[in-house]
């Protein structure tokens, strides 16, 4: 708290807060706290508007604060949609339609053991306005972001809860986190775009750019699952190299165990070398999946290494439920070293060429108050989380530069402070081909020159949805296995490489390859949920490639957005068995294609 003589000159003192839903506000037991006034600043700064809101006790007695609620944003209508990038176990869609009675709390912290972080942003809108809020801080804060709809209006608010209630006395300031708001038309595509150029501009936060390596198509060793051998991945690299694949991910399974990351008896150090050597003989490049930060409770690691470990503030360790382990500390000098060793480990020893990095707990962390992490608050575990990867990741380029570093928060919305220490992004254990193609988007509105990786095409809708992965702009990949299934997987059926499977891939992956759509530009020209069909569009080369999405669609009229009125275009079906061509004039270009599940275009 701080007395309020020092800038009463510069702000404006608005009404005390009541019960009305869309204003700056106080709690104490979930009332509202009278006697107080709410004092804002609000300054434009790259299309947001950034506001500093403080609530003043101008009362004759103390009040006590446990929450309070700043920036709220409404939108009405019947139809609402909103971005809502928080992370739990329910692994839920980032966009979706605020139907009537909802809530949902959005809390960047840790929602279950293993889940928390995300985006500081969410956006409602419809047809006519998009209203987005969010948090202007340079690192993640333990907030929400709650997201409700009463009757026919969709609210949005940044909401700060204290563990511990702030006594304010006569005359003293609470000051509320940084945070921002933004209006405008459309979906969240332009203000998230707008929130990172903003953390660029202020903070240096720096989108990553992919290295060439990271667009080529993957086939990964996961179809045969934990008990995979180094015969059977050597065997399928003909396929692999004949289905036009360029990178192997050698996955979960080689290790003694988390956190022993030294290769078990059945694969061994020379296996793991073995595979290396023969995917670059074949003229392939090698990933290796790894879950750092994660270490076994019976682990030699956890065992004769607690330094490392992180301890929450009973005492325990925070669990990762996945697989039964323990957090290690993330901002912790003996974890860094341990894992740079690691790195050059897997880099230079074994000879891979990048990482699939996994887990949801790689998104954030508890507060750690292990001592050896030599932390001058337990929460700065998790503001400076990102350092962990920063890292990793400078070390790895140091060992083999332009190496690919992907981040899979498994179902998580990503972290955006980890983002700058990362150069492949990815669909992230999808629930639904929707799934990628709403991930896409946000990816590509913060950082347009990161590789999107569609994550292995059985996760999509029927385990067979290319044309999801290949027209948003993602990297196709697959977990086939052939010539046959590893008899222990739990999956093997869904994996294994059929004839029908086959030739799917032999369209799909020339497809992919030949139009690169991976790199091209993705132009927001759509509003996601209000138009219908779902559409998504890229920009590369000279041509504009329209992808519409729906279950089925009866030949209704679509408008191609984007074209030059003044001329003509040749629409061509590039995915089509039998591709066709036709003609659009750029002044009334509408189409009215009959199809199911999909319509992608090139517009020349």
């Amino acid at each position: 708290m701080r007395r309020l003589s020092f800038c009463i000159s510069i702000l404006t003192v608005m009404a005390a807060c009541t019960q009305q839903p869309a204003i700056d506000c106080a709690y104490s037991g979930g009332k509202p706290v009278k006697n107080l006034a709410v004092v804002v600043v609000s300054t434009p700064a790259d299309g947001l508007t950034l506001r500093s809101v403080c609530f003043v006790n101008n009362g004759s007695k103390s009040v006590t604060i446990d929450a309070i609620e700043t920036s709220p944003v409404t939108v009405k209508g019947t139809e609402v949609w909103s971005f809502q990038p928080s992370s739990t176990s329910w692994r839920k869609d980032w966009v979706l339609p605020v139907e009537r009675d909802f809530y949902q709390r959005n809390f960047l912290g840790m929602n279950d053991p293993d889940y928390g972080g995300g985006i500081p942003m969410v956006s409602l809108w419809n047809k006519d306005v998009c209203m987005s809020v969010g948090l202007a801080e340079p690192v993640l804060k333990q907030v929400s972001l709650p997201v409700s709809r009463s009757g026919n209006t969709a609210r949005a608010a940044i909401r700060q809860e204290f563990a511990t209630p702030v006594e304010l006395a006569p005359g003293d300031t609470l000051f509320a986190l940084k945070q921002f708001v933004t209006e405008g038309k459309g979906d969240f595509f332009q203000p998230l775009r707008q929130f990172a150029g903003y953390m660029h501009d202020t903070y240096g936060w720096e989108a990553p750019v992919s290295p060439e390596e990271a667009y080529e198509p993957v086939w990964c060793a996961w179809g045969y699952e934990r008990t995979f051998t180094v015969d059977e991945v050597i065997g399928t690299l003909p396929k692999v190299v004949e289905l036009g694949f360029k990178w192997v991910d050698i996955d979960d399974g080689y290790q003694i165990c988390e956190g022993d990351w030294t290769a078990n008896d059945r694969i061994g150090a020379e296996g793991m070398r073995r595979m290396t050597d023969a995917v670059h003989a074949a003229g392939l490049k090698a990933k290796i999946w790894w879950a750092p930060m994660a270490a076994d409770p019976g682990s030699a690691l956890a065992t004769e290494h607690p330094e490392m470990l992180l301890v929450k503030a009973d005492g325990s360790h925070e669990d990762i439920s996945w697989w039964d382990s323990w957090y290690l500390s993330p901002v912790n000098p003996h974890t860094w070293a341990y894992t740079e060793d690691l790195v050059d480990m897997f880099l230079v020893d074994w000879g891979f060429d990048g990482f699939k990095l996994d887990g949801q707990h790689l998104n954030l962390s508890e507060p750690d108050y292990n001592p050896a992490s030599g932390l001058s608050s337990p929460e700065e575990a998790a503001e400076r989380f990102p350092e962990f990867f920063a890292h990793l990741y400078h070390r790895a380029q140091a060992d083999k530069p332009g190496s690919v570093v992907q981040i899979c928060p498994c179902g998580c919305a990503i972290n955006f402070f980890n983002l700058p220490f990362m150069n492949q992004s990815v669909a992230s254990d999808p629930t639904s081909s929707a799934q990628i193609r709403m991930k896409r988007m946000a990816y590509a509105a913060m950082c347009p020159d990161l590789a999107y990786y569609a994550d292995h095409v059985e996760l999509s809708d029927n385990g067979l949805d290319f044309a999801s992965q290949v027209g948003v702009g993602g990297v196709i990949g697959t977990k086939f296995t052939w010539p046959k299934a590893n008899p222990d997987a739990t999956e093997s059926g869904g994996s294994l490489l059929t004839p029908e499977k086959e030739a799917l891939l032999r369209k799909w992956v020339p497809i992919y390859r030949d139009k690169m759509l991976s790199k091209g530009t993705y132009l927001n020209l759509y509003t996601y949920g209000i138009d219908k069909p779902e559409a998504h569009v890229i920009e590369k080369d000279g041509a504009l490639y329209y992808a519409f999405y729906a279950p089925s669609w009866d030949g209704r009229p679509i408008t191609l957005r984007g074209l030059d009125a003044s001329r003509s275009y040749t629409v061509t079906e590039y995915t089509a068995d039998e591709p066709r061509s036709y003609t659009v004039d750029g002044a009334n270009p509408v189409i009215t294609p009959v199809f199911e599940g999909n319509y992608l275009i090139e517009v020349k």
